[in-house]
């Protein structure tokens, strides 16, 4: 059973800077994709970034591109969003997310994910 557990959400002003963690266990699959979904109130469920199991490629939303950066640490099972120059707009509820039957490049195209986390509050106040 795969588990994913989001973590370092939080309050942060405009501009500022913030890093969220997912660890994942469960997961024994040596190829899959992760990414980084979030959901604002009133607005429709985003992917802000994905990530290839082998780290080769990395994709970003246009709203995020330049400011965020998705990697994986440690053993590759531990999914990292680092978050600069945080705008109001960046609130939302994030979320992790896996997907075990694509890898690769399938990984920029695919938002359909088989398994999520319970999600991290981020709130930027301008």
């Amino acid at each position: 059973q795969v588990q994913l557990t989001e973590s370092g959400g939080g309050s942060v002003q405009s501009g500022g800077s913030l890093t969220l963690s997912c660890a994942a266990s469960g997961l024994v699959e040596s190829t899959y994709c992760m990414a980084w979904f979030r959901q604002g109130p009133g607005k429709q469920r985003e992917k802000v970034a994905s990530i290839s199991s082998s780290g080769n490629y990395a994709h970003y939303a246009d709203s995020t591109a330049g400011r965020f950066t998705i990697f994986l640490n440690g053993n590759k099972k531990r999914l990292v969003l680092q978050m600069n120059d945080l705008r109001p707009e960046d609130s939302a509820e994030y979320y992790c997310a896996t997907e075990t039957r694509y890898s690769g490049e399938w990984c920029s195209q695919i938002n359909t994910y088989r398994y999520w986390g319970q999600g991290t509050q981020v709130t930027v106040s301008s």
